[in-house]
């Protein structure tokens, strides 16, 4: 196969199975701290990062923008922009997992209202963060717009440019 081909068919179809993968992710980890926010923000207050005044506004609010942002990166919209702000919130989440094993902080991850959540976070839970993040980072790269719903939506709007009457 050619570096052209590869380049045309290959590396969309890999962005496409990583942008569906990574923002399944994010809408599984928001689903469950949406409908639990106590039990998130006392997860949060565990990490002893933030100040007591922001560990609520915090409990609401980045559920939400994990659900958008995964909800969006799936669908390819402002992709490069969803894969910044994933990768923002694996920087995030990776200092925060790092900051509470060097302060030996005995703690669950969570991440998700499963299994996983109730298991303690380890060097484990930064290496699989630190994949996610390195996927985040291909398809922040690696994204063309192909597969994308912004590419039809840009291809619908220059068609109708283009009409006559329009």
């Amino acid at each position: 196969m050619s570096t052209r081909a590869i380049r045309r068919l290959v590396v969309p179809s890999l962005d496409l199975g990583a942008r569906v993968y990574l923002g399944s992710v994010f809408i599984m980890a928001a689903w469950g701290k949406i409908a639990d926010p106590y039990e998130f923000a006392v997860s949060i207050a565990t990490y002893q990062m933030l100040p007591d005044s922001l560990v609520n506004p915090m409990a609401i609010l980045l559920p939400w923008v994990e659900l958008i942002a995964g909800v969006l990166l799936i669908a390819g919209l402002w992709t490069r922009a969803q894969a910044m702000l994933i990768n923002a919130m694996l920087v995030m989440f990776l200092v925060a997992i790092v900051w509470a094993l060097a302060h030996d902080l005995k703690m669950q991850c969570g991440c998700f209202a499963s299994e996983e959540a109730e298991a303690d976070i380890s060097w484990a839970t930064v290496a699989r963060d630190g994949a996610w993040l390195g996927l985040g980072v291909f398809v922040y790269f690696a994204n063309r717009g192909r597969f994308a719903l912004e590419t039809l939506c840009t291809w619908w709007q220059n068609r109708r440019v283009g009409m006559p009457g329009a």
